[in-house]
């Protein structure tokens, strides 16, 4: 078994399918994840930003939830978040002191918006997986679980995405899994489980997670962690969307939306008739009837057009965010595009790509870090391009590309370091 970091197309095409029998079945591999990648602090840290927004009062999308046993509390959440901080090595007894109970959980969404570290080191995994596997088309994200719990908050129970789960210690997770067709033999359906299901545990497939382990977990397989010391684990659900949601979210309400919009003058802009009292709804179903044929017959001519522009700009936004799923309040990225000093961006100076984002130029549109903007493609040539993104860039006396790249900082995936001050012989 390989242990390279990240691992390797080989690793994605060829072991990985073998082990996890053609991605179907649970999977450990052991560690495969170096400290230098993830630690368990950098979740604490994370969690301590959390906070930290929380007494500013800064909106941000990554959150937390607080769980005693299998309750979720989010009565105690306030008193979590605004509680003075812990001391070093103290946050087991910190959080026992205020859930008043033995054991918890922490629950942290969208951990890579707050963890620039876990971000890029967790983002190399991601990286090799889409290089190697396949790219999900709602990207990814970080979840993490911190805890001494004796079992996950949610029981026994299914997800609906691949994901990866990698451990991060101190103590060991033990880990338990049945395919959808053992848990429906034995508990009659499909619900979770929560409470007393000591009993289905002699009927899984246990794994132990040490640090730096990576389970594989593929969808629809019912699972449960337990464990008996504090352990922070982070899983990594890759989000494949059903091409009908994608269909129904994002491409036809704008497909029909061109179709049915008109000004006051136009065909479509025209208030409808009084309906005669004594004919009811039936003029006005012909009608309405009659227009959605008209539409959804001109909207299917033009379905490929409008899916083929829509899925170009998921899918650079997606890649241009390092694979993780785009999410409107990312902290990490607000405060990258804040420090970023545009007038540091002169002739001789530096600029690098932010790990793990990366710098897309499709026509006049530029992505980075999930942010498009307008842009000179004759500027920001796929040299140019390819040499920002492989290592830092010395500017050039190029005014257009100088103010292309001041533009760029502003997505937040850009740092510069000012050109060297002359010194006098």
């Amino acid at each position: 078994m390989t242990n390279a970091w990240p691992p390797g197309r080989t690793f994605w095409t060829t072991e990985f399918p073998e082990r996890t029998n053609d991605r179907t079945t649970p999977f450990l591999f052991k560690g495969i994840v170096p400290p230098a990648a993830a630690i368990a602090d950098d979740v604490l840290d994370g969690f301590a930003v959390i906070r930290h927004a929380h007494t500013a009062d800064t909106g941000i999308s990554a959150h937390a939830r607080v769980y005693v046993g299998e309750e979720r509390r989010d009565d105690l959440l306030d008193r979590v978040l605004a509680a003075p901080a812990w001391t070093d090595g103290g946050f087991v007894t910190w959080m026992q002191e205020l859930v008043a109970a033995e054991r918890f959980s922490v629950v942290i969404n969208n951990l890579e918006t707050i963890s620039p570290a876990l971000a890029a080191g967790l983002g190399h995994l991601l990286a090799s997986l889409f290089d190697g596997w396949g790219v999900p088309l709602g990207g990814a994200e970080l979840v993490a679980f911190a805890g001494n719990y004796s079992g996950t908050a949610f029981g026994v129970h299914e997800g609906y995405e691949d994901a990866f789960l990698t451990h991060y210690g101190p103590g060991v997770k033990h880990f338990y899994t049945w395919s959808n067709e053992e848990y429906q033999k034995l508990t009659g359906g499909q619900d979770p489980l929560y409470g007393d299901y000591l009993w289905l545990l002699d009927h899984a497939k246990h794994f132990v997670l040490e640090p730096g382990d990576a389970l594989f977990l593929p969808r629809r397989v019912f699972h449960v962690g337990r464990q008996d010391e504090f352990s922070v684990s982070i899983a990594m659900p890759l989000y494949t969307y059903p091409d009908a949601a994608i269909l129904r979210a994002a491409v036809l309400p704008d497909l029909l939306e061109a179709h049915l919009t008109g000004g006051p003058d136009t065909e479509l802009g025209q208030p409808s008739p009084m309906t005669e009292f004594t004919a009811g709804t039936t003029p006005v179903t012909r009608r309405l009837t009659a227009l959605a044929t008209r539409t959804l017959n001109s909207a299917g001519r033009h379905a490929e057009r409008a899916v083929e522009r829509h899925l170009r700009q998921r899918w650079n936004t997606l890649l241009s965010n390092g694979g993780w799923e785009m999410v409107q309040d990312d902290l990490a990225r607000a405060e990258a595009a804040t420090a970023f000093d545009p007038n540091q961006v002169t002739a001789g100076a530096t600029v690098a790509v932010t790990a793990p984002y990366r710098l897309i130029v499709d026509g006049d549109q530029a992505f980075l870090r999930g942010c498009e903007i307008t842009t000179d493609p004759d500027v920001l040539t796929p040299e140019l391009v390819t040499a920002v993104n492989t290592a830092p860039l010395t500017l050039p006396a190029d005014d257009n590309v100088l103010t292309a790249v001041r533009a760029l900082g502003a997505t937040g995936g850009l740092t510069a370091t000012p050109a060297p001050k002359e010194t006098s012989a």
